[in-house]
């Protein structure tokens, strides 16, 4: 992921670099000299301006190149990347076409490539000597005027009246109306983006004019003292106007006026005066067109994956299952999330073109490692000739110890600096002193206790190695020296995973307790689009059955505190069960309430009983499943013991040698969608024919 500067590959500058003279929309004027005269499809000459086949497939082209490049540059958003594209395509081949700003929308976790996809596209479209990114946090470019609205900022750009150019609306979270109560907030700067992303016209800014307006009022008011005070000013030099370089320099910009400053910076103020009543009258007539911009408003909606992200601690949790599940957000969530921040006429502005970034999959977070690995390898040898091979256990490592899925690619570039670079200057230093032949290729691994990194090379006198230090920090946090600890954590994980897995019929998402943020283990479910009674009732045997199996294998007095949370959720979806469902024998629902006026049923007394009753059945079914599938228990307990986690596939297959058959896991442990356990359509079908 190269940062954006202006150099742009050989291979890449025809036709898309901006050296090529580029006509409107891109397109290298050298094409469109080449071309055939336009025609029409019946035969006769086409009109004016008219574009060609020829030009068109050029344009057409440079997309596709375009493309190309992003997706070999930046890893794991090829359909985001296609979806810009096709958002882009009638923008960049038709602009002729375009009569109001393109509006294409970017959301996405941190670090997932927002930013760096708007400013490489420029670049490599040869739009990057007009483009203009501006931060919406209105603290990237100081504290003058102009640089506090959006006309000022593109006023200040290479972007010309009419014509197509590129502006990012970078962190537009920021730049909320409104604030988590509904109140409106008050926004000092860019107030006039709403205009530009309405129809792309921008009146002038009127306070640029301020300053002019004031001194044609002194020139006014001392012209009327010299006619009625004439004894006053006795002695007095006479009141001179003019505008200084700045002034003049912003009424030429504004008013869009064609002669040269000098001269207008010595006008009379009748003439100013004259121009100033032109543009009260009509002044409309003065808005600057930018109805050809491409605009891209690019953000992190915390609102919109506030779920997905708060699952479990990030750096724990599995790539693949954040990805799928990032995966499944929609429009909808980002409409929600946008009207968490911003009003209804200001979200109807920003159009229906979102693009949402999901996080990264496993395999993405993979390919990153090793593109990074293979860059440092590169520069290692083109500095000292010494060419390293790192193994696939430190690229494992690397993995483990770098990768926080709702974080993006940034805590992994740090991480893998902060391993590899100085570990690799010392191992090349290390060939170099010890006169080791440089022909070959000196494998890196982890030794024993992954403490260290492991460097072996071939010398004179036979084989050669040393080690370096490494620090794994997230490896430290997740080991559990304590034996005991880990055999607690172990059981009581399993005995939910089992439970989950004889009642559900699939594996759990994970099942961890090498777990870094916090001291203990989890087991992540799959959610369920249906909840049925049934299902209710085994949720509930589930979540009782970490403490059975701490009872089970431990026995009665040896259960620990532990299980505090299990208790509080179960007792919470029996409540519900209860009160709120009507599965238990009062069909009302109970609630509480301060409102009398509510008409709710507020007694909630007499379900208490029910609740307890309730969970002390579901404890006994806990305790029968878990003494009929011990087999299976011990097995889950040792797979943890070993592995530290067990993944839905593990699972699977150690069940099926205890003679518990699952489904079949969803690649990346995560259906698309909930689960519904029911057969509900057969069912249906099954009612119908009875009828």
């Amino acid at each position: 992921m190269n940062p954006f500067t202006n150099d742009v590959p050989p291979h890449l500058r025809h036709p898309l670099h901006p050296t090529a003279a580029l006509a409107a929309g891109g397109l290298p004027t050298t094409a469109a000299q080449a071309a055939p005269a336009p025609v029409h499809a019946h035969g006769g000459p086409a009109p004016a301006g008219a574009v060609t086949a020829a030009e068109l497939a050029v344009r057409q082209q440079a997309l596709a190149q375009a493309a190309a490049q992003l997706k070999a540059e930046l890893f794991g958003i090829d359909d985001v990347i296609d979806r810009v594209i096709d958002a882009v395509r009638a923008w960049y081949v038709l602009p002729q076409l375009i009569s109001r700003p393109v509006i294409v929308c970017l959301w996405g976790l941190t670090g997932t490539g927002k930013t760096q996809l708007t400013r490489r596209l420029a670049q490599l479209l040869g739009f990057y000597d007009r483009f203009v990114e501006v931060q919406m946090d209105g603290f990237s470019h100081g504290a003058s005027y102009r640089s506090s609205t959006i006309s000022g900022m593109l006023g200040d750009s290479g972007i010309h009246e009419g014509a197509p150019g590129v502006l990012v609306l970078d962190e537009f979270q920021r730049f909320r109306t409104m604030d988590r109560k509904g109140e409106d907030v008050k926004v000092e700067r860019y107030q006039d983006v709403w205009t530009l992303l309405s129809d792309g016209r921008l009146p002038p800014a009127l306070s640029a004019l301020s300053n002019i307006e004031r001194k044609l009022a002194d020139a006014h008011y001392e012209a009327e003292r010299a006619e009625t005070d004439d004894d006053a000013r006795a002695g007095k030099a006479p009141y001179r106007f003019q505008l200084d370089a700045w002034d003049g320099q912003e009424l030429k910009r504004m008013l869009k006026l064609q002669e040269p400053l000098a001269e207008i910076m010595q006008w009379p103020p009748a003439k100013v005066q004259a121009l100033f009543t032109r543009f009260q009258q009509s002044h409309h007539a003065w808005e600057t067109d930018y109805s050809k911009l491409l605009v891209f408003v690019c953000g992190n909606l915390d609102e919109m994956y506030h779920e997905t992200a708060q699952r479990v601690e990030d750096c724990d949790t599995d790539a693949d299952i954040f990805h799928r599940l990032t995966r499944k957000l929609s429009l909808i969530d980002v409409k929600k999330a946008l009207g968490e921040r911003f009003k209804p006429e200001q979200i109807a502005r920003l159009g229906n073109e979102h693009v949402i970034y999901p996080s990264f999959s496993k395999a993405t977070y993979e390919q990153l490692i090793r593109n990074l690995c293979t860059r440092y390898v590169d520069d290692i040898a083109a500095q000292c000739g010494v060419r390293f091979a790192i193994g696939q256990d430190v690229l494992d490592e690397l993995y483990a110890n770098a990768v926080f899925p709702a974080q993006g690619t940034r805590p992994l570039f740090s991480s893998v600096h902060a391993i590899l670079s100085a570990n690799l200057v010392n191992a090349a230093l290390w060939v170099m002193q010890e006169q080791l032949p440089l022909a070959q290729e000196f494998p890196i691994s982890l030794a024993p206790g992954k403490r260290q990194l492991l460097v072996q090379g071939q010398g004179p006198q036979g084989p050669a190695e040393t080690t370096f230090p490494v620090v794994l920090e997230l490896n430290r946090l997740k080991q559990r020296a304590n034996a005991d600890f880990r055999a607690l954590l172990a059981v009581h994980e399993a005995g939910h995973g089992l439970a989950y897995c004889v009642l559900f019929g699939h594996a759990p998402q994970e099942v961890k307790i090498n777990i870094a943020s916090f001291e203990g283990g989890y087991n992540s479910f799959s959610s369920l689009k249906a909840t049925t009674r049934q299902n209710a009732l085994d949720m509930m045997c589930v979540g009782l059955a970490g403490r059975v199996a701490e009872e089970l294998v431990f026995g009665e007095m040896a259960c620990t505190t532990g299980a505090e949370q299990d208790y509080k959720q179960v007792t919470a979806e029996a409540a519900r069960y209860i009160r709120h469902h009507g599965f238990g024998a009062r069909l009302a629902r109970t609630d509480v309430t301060v409102e009398m006026d509510n008409h709710v049923n507020t007694d909630v007394a007499p379900s208490n009983e029910a609740i307890e009753a309730l969970m002390q059945q579901q404890y006994r079914r806990a305790q029968e499943l878990l003494q009929t599938h011990r087999e299976a228990l011990g097995r889950t307990v040792d797979a943890l013991l070993h592995q530290g986690t067990i993944a839905p596939v593990e699972m699977v297959a150690l069940l099926k040698d205890c003679g518990i058959a699952l489904a079949a896991p969803v690649q990346g442990g995560l259906p698309d969608e909930g689960l519904v356990l029911e057969p509900f359509a057969a069912k249906l079908g099954a009612f119908r024919q009875a009828v």
